[in-house]
């Protein structure tokens, strides 16, 4: 059968740098880092007192009334507000429109982890004087997959309708299958992304217990610093991005407006440690190698690279090996940038919101920065002669970009966009 084309026709985004596609560019792009002290408990006693935050959210905002926001946690109203903003911006008439050809699909990594926390906790407190006493809306607001429930009934959408959980390479793997979705004539529309919010005691002592964090609490927006030698851990995020995948000649025939065409993914494993990367990179090389295929295109065709690039040892180096492997020559003529050191680590929502990135450098051609660099690392394992666009923002003209995200687990997910033309 023949493949139908797959096009990016709306964009939402809930981030630490920005409520919106615009406000979250600018600041991409003029390098503006979202993290600092953690507002949202008490961390004093924590070895990481700090994390890239949403900042004055409001979810009424968005249309999700007090409520009705009582009977969600904070990840669904994230993905509520950024798949409101991407179907208003797709323009799409949903008077007229199939709704039983629109699906929902994101990647979450952990879920309602705010809500579990608050109920367990409660229960440890109070259950041995008051007896087991759980809000009724426990399990609805805390389960990982009632964001996309959420979506679909708040727009009557019939489509296919779960949810990706492959750690933080979960909304890649959302994107990745929302493409096939489409692409074998099982949708129209898939209102696609991720979501998460895990900022909060248990997800910073979780990962300060496994030394996964970095603990500069003297200087968070300088904190996430990948491929920089003096990097210490990555700085968690939240927040939650969402793009409309539409088939192509259903957004012709609607005169819908085309940010950039997805031609490719891939996935792969390592199958080497719970959460280390393989150290020489294999599954990168493989994922990567997997979406080319799947684009039909050669190395040669990408202009930008948006890495995983956390700000771990171990993880930047496997994947700079990683991408000088599959690309040879070319890997010194691409661009490369980790925007984690802006946005922080959005754990299952990242794909999503580099993704959304990737586009944007697509259809504006201009590369936003690795900030926060100031030395090299001496492993000489990562080749500073790849332009890995440190400290400042790059114009240039970019026909492809690929985003790599890569899960505890092993999971490794890869996306491809290109310049739209008819």
């Amino acid at each position: 059968m023949e493949l139908k084309r797959v096009v990016v026709t709306g964009l939402g985004a809930i981030t630490p740098v920005g409520n919106s596609i615009a406000e979250m560019w600018e600041n991409i792009c003029n390098g503006v880092s979202g993290a600092g002290p953690i507002t949202h408990f008490d961390a004093s006693a924590f070895k990481t007192q700090f994390a890239c935050e949403v900042k004055n959210f409001s979810a009424a905002e968005f249309g999700i009334d007090r409520k009705e926001a009582r009977k969600m946690d904070i990840y669904t109203q994230y993905a509520i507000a950024a798949a409101k903003q991407a179907i208003d911006d797709s323009q799409m008439n949903l008077e007229v429109i199939d709704k039983n050809r629109v699906g929902v699909v994101f990647g979450v990594g952990i879920g309602g982890m705010n809500t579990f926390e608050e109920e367990v906790s409660n229960y440890a407190i109070n259950g041995a004087t008051q007896g087991p006493k759980y809000n009724p809306f426990f399990i609805p607001k805390m389960i990982a997959d009632i964001c996309v429930g959420q979506i679909s009934i708040m727009y009557g959408f019939h489509g296919p309708n779960y949810i990706t959980s492959s750690a933080c390479a979960s909304s890649s793997n959302a994107l990745a299958d929302a493409y096939n979705l489409i692409r074998l004539g099982k949708a129209n529309v898939i209102v696609s992304g991720g979501s998460e919010a895990a900022i909060v005691p248990c997800g910073v002592g979780g990962f300060n217990a496994m030394h996964a964090l970095s603990t500069r609490n003297d200087d968070p927006q300088g904190a996430s610093r990948p491929f920089s030698a003096s990097r210490d851990g990555f700085v968690m995020g939240e927040g939650a991005g969402c793009i409309i995948l539409e088939e192509y000649e259903h957004a012709k025939a609607r005169g819908a407006k085309i940010y950039a065409e997805m031609v490719g993914a891939g996935m792969s494993a390592d199958a080497h440690h719970l959460t280390a990367s393989h150290p020489e990179g294999l599954g990168a090389k493989l994922v990567m190698k997997n979406a080319l295929e799947d684009a039909e295109m050669n190395p040669e065709e990408i202009d930008y690279i948006n890495v995983h690039g956390t700000s771990t040892g171990v993880g930047d180096i496997s994947e700079a090996m990683a991408i000088k492997d599959v690309f040879g020559e070319h890997a010194y003529k691409l661009n490369i940038s980790s925007t984690k050191s802006m946005t922080g680590h959005l754990l299952g929502a990242a794909g999503a919101v580099e993704a959304l990135i990737c586009v944007l450098t697509v259809k504006n051609d201009i590369v936003p920065p690795t900030i926060n660099h100031a030395e090299g690392d001496e492993d000489e394992r990562i080749d500073y002669n790849m332009n890995f666009t440190f400290n400042v923002a790059q114009k240039r003209t970019v026909n492809a970009a690929l985003s790599n995200t890569f899960g505890f687990g092993g999971h490794n997910a890869c996306v491809i966009f290109k310049k739209y033309t008819e």
